[in-house]
């Protein structure tokens, strides 16, 4: 069960980073279950992580040899998160670092590593070595799709998107995937995102996108309110086109970073359409707040409400939730008599009550679609925010009771 159809782009090939995929049979034999990137040496890499503090050993890894120098390789596997395995989870991450980089006749720090799945079991190394000889034989620039499906654990659906976007007469190209579907809360959430750019990039530029856009984008989506161990989202630019570096000052940055900021709110919206048991998008728009912070409490106060998620399941138009909601979310001295709460085009809330013009009809007929948007307008101030989420159907108890089944 997902949103919106089951599409995904037609993937351009970004010059300079081939991807490789192999079975290792981490959960299920014959499964693409390990996913290889291999960059030119020229190539840059930034990214950002999770923020739980329990963070998996990968993780721990990835920001390590990242700091370190010019990462060469990135090695995905799924179906075994590596987190909650203590120092036999560094010695893993760093076993499958090691061996990857012995195939390869690199340095060990060249290698980044990224896991995802059930937390607290041991990674299976062996089987990860093994299967690596066949990644690295089979890398190519055209793998993305086979990629996307590569890094799946409960999704249900791969995802991806890719633009080429013209930047002084320069073709630059840009293509990106993503893995998500439950354990999802911003502060990075169970993702991961991989997106690659043949533009050549400062470095200080690069991370300062790679933050900017995740922030704005992996960073505003909620499944559930759960933080993961073991999100990550990467930026890499290979600087394989023809124009010149991408700087702080250059003309040609806010084109590049239009074109990226589609590339990541397309693969955040992809997760959140691939909620667990998800049958609506949803999009809370808080607009007129005082501060960025106080926008975004009213907003994931109404996002993680299991009341209004479980009446948008149901599409009941029970607005005295989303009401609740805005009030319990801490906002000081809330003008109640001010603010004004819309369903889609149909005004729930004004002057303090529920407004003269609603009627369960109308709000009936907006519950009742797939994509809804709930606009909260506080008028405090003129900071706006959004974030998007889903519903809670029967099927995300479902899933997550037999998760490990």
């Amino acid at each position: 069960m997902a949103v919106g159809p089951e599409t995904l782009p037609e993937f351009y090939p970004v010059a300079g980073i081939k991807v490789g995929i192999a079975s290792a049979g981490i959960k299920k034999p014959g499964r693409k279950d390990i996913v290889v990137f291999e960059l030119v040496p020229e190539a840059r890499v930034a990214g950002i992580f999770t923020r739980n503090q329990f963070c998996a050993a990968p993780v721990v890894l990835s920001r390590k040899h990242l700091a370190q120098g010019a990462p060469r390789y990135l090695l995905i596997n799924t179906g075994n998160a590596n987190a909650g395995t203590g120092e036999r989870g560094m010695a893993d991450a760093l076993r499958c670092c090691e061996a990857l980089a012995a195939e390869a006749s690199v340095s060990p720090d060249a290698v980044l590593p990224f896991s995802t799945g059930v937390i607290g079991e041991p990674l299976p190394v062996d089987k990860i070595i093994k299967a690596l000889p066949e990644a690295l034989a089979n890398t190519r620039e055209d793998r993305w799709a086979e990629a996307a499906s590569g890094i799946m654990t409960t999704d249900t659906r791969p995802k991806g998107a890719s633009v080429r976007v013209d930047l002084g007469g320069h073709a630059v190209t840009i293509s990106g995937i993503s893995k998500g579907a439950g354990m999802i809360r911003p502060n990075m959430a169970t993702m991961l995102g991989f997106i690659a750019t043949d533009a050549r990039i400062a470095p200080d530029v690069l991370q300062s996108l790679a933050s900017e856009l995740g922030e704005k984008s992996f960073n505003r989506i909620t499944i559930d309110g759960d933080t993961s161990t073991n999100d990550a989202c990467m930026l890499m630019a290979s600087g394989q086109f023809d124009g010149p570096e991408i700087t702080a000052d250059s003309p040609h940055l806010p084109a590049l970073r239009e074109a990226l900021r589609q590339v990541y709110l397309d693969l955040a919206h992809a997760i959140v359409r691939d909620g667990e048991g998800a049958t609506k998008f949803v999009t809370i728009d808080v607009s007129g707040a005082a501060s960025q912070q106080e926008a975004l409490d009213v907003a994931y106060t109404v996002a993680h409400s299991p009341l209004v998620k479980t009446a948008l399941f149901a599409s009941d138009p029970n607005w005295g939730r989303i009401l609740a909601a805005v009030g319990r979310a801490g906002v000081p001295d809330l003008d109640l008599g001010s603010l004004e709460i819309y369903l889609g085009d149909v005004c729930l809330v004004r002057n303090g009550g529920r407004a003269d013009d609603y009627s369960e009809d109308r709000g009936q007929r907006v519950m009742s679609q797939e994509e809804i948007t709930i606009a909260i307008d506080l008028k405090r101030g003129s900071v706006q925010e959004t974030v998007w989420t889903c519903d809670f159907s029967h099927d995300y108890v479902t899933i997550n009771a037999e998760y490990r089944t």
